[in-house]
């Protein structure tokens, strides 16, 4: 009786630390990031599509990078006004499900969208939209932002569902790279209320060291990386006088080709894009240059990692692309802007 008595307060002494390890592993002051608050912006017309994504960003959400809030969270007796308006004021990423039932809604567009646009114009929050069905978005603000899935294809248009709302995860999770940082005294509660009350978001100045540019200028490239494959398998079924091949060259670097044979002459596009980690030949963090197959070292422009007292970018970016030395960059911005660039020597703009 005794063995079996000593084995019992084992087992609870076990599953008591193990308790506790838990609870210090989800305790305020343990070591983990703080998610980024979403706001998701819908009209109720859409909401079995508002469902699927919210099954799509499940693992954002297992991994700590991600609380998505929307209107289900409201609770009967809740203000829904204000606590519509304080979740807004607390997020850090705004998602828009755009459809024409979202254009016509005079709460979503009118009143939710408009002052997202303006905490997007004080820096507080940046704007994402996924693209649910055709519509009008292309004369709204919206045209003015690089939106989701890939080249604006609405989801409907897909023929599976699941890869375009993949498609839009990725590109939430690099927005979540590039958005404000969240700080703890803006913890949004369960009815989407700051501790305060007052819905001010605090932003706290940082020092970020070579691991924090490392892996910034890993994931910027992996963003260039994914826009280029993305977008050569896009071009490439776009028309039959136009092909277009993107290769690995490991993990470090990629090349793309495109051949626009409308043209007789100067039909032709390469690049190669490198990753630096460092080395003698090193040029630039990300360097690029119009070669297909490139040695390491060769380079007509190139990019580094830099950071504000803030937030971390691109910027120094040397060559041809319109921008500035002192221009604070996303990865998506430079992404668009490298592939514009590339192509255009083979005769294809976009419109």
């Amino acid at each position: 009786m005794e063995r079996f008595l000593g084995l019992a307060i084992k087992l609870l002494s076990c599953r008591s630390r193990r308790s506790g390890e838990q609870r210090n592993q989800l305790s305020p002051g343990a070591l983990l990031p703080m998610p980024h608050n979403a706001f998701i912006s819908y009209a109720h017309a859409d909401e079995k599509r508002l469902e699927r994504l919210h099954k799509h960003l499940a693992m954002l959400r297992r991994d700590g990078s991600l609380q998505a809030w929307s209107d289900h969270a409201i609770i009967p007796g809740d203000n829904v006004g204000q606590t519509i308006s304080a979740a807004l004021e607390q997020s850090s990423l705004f998602i828009a499900l755009v459809s024409p039932d979202y254009l016509a809604s005079n709460y979503c567009y009118e009143k939710e969208f408009q002052r997202a646009l303006a905490l997007q114009a004080e820096g507080r929050l940046r704007i994402v939209a996924v693209i649910l069905e055709p519509c009008d978005w292309l004369n709204s603000p919206f045209s003015q932002i690089l939106v989701l899935p890939k080249d604006g294809k609405p989801v409907s248009d897909w023929t599976n569902e699941n890869t375009a709302y993949l498609n839009a995860v990725e590109g939430v999770r690099r927005a979540l790279m590039v958005s404000p940082s969240p700080a703890p005294e803006a913890a949004v509660g369960a009815a989407g209320m700051s501790p305060t009350g007052s819905g001010r978001r605090v932003r706290v100045k940082q020092q970020f060291d070579a691991i924090q540019r490392a892996e910034y200028a890993e994931q910027a490239f992996r963003t260039l990386q994914t826009y280029f494959q993305d977008a050569c398998a896009e071009l490439h079924e776009a028309s039959d006088q136009i092909r277009a091949r993107f290769e690995s060259m490991g993990p470090n670097a990629f090349t793309c080709t495109v051949v626009n044979r409308a043209l007789m002459r100067n039909g032709e596009a390469h690049i190669t894009v490198r990753h630096a980690r460092g080395g003698r030949t090193r040029v630039g963090d990300i360097s690029y240059v119009y070669q297909p197959h490139a040695d390491d070292g060769s380079s007509n422009g190139w990019m580094n990692v830099q950071a504000d007292d803030y937030n971390l970018f691109l910027n120094a970016v040397i060559g041809h692309l319109g921008m500035d030395r002192e221009e604070k960059v996303t990865p998506e911005q430079a992404a668009e802007r490298l592939w514009n660039s590339f192509v255009t020597k083979a005769g294809i703009e976009y419109e």
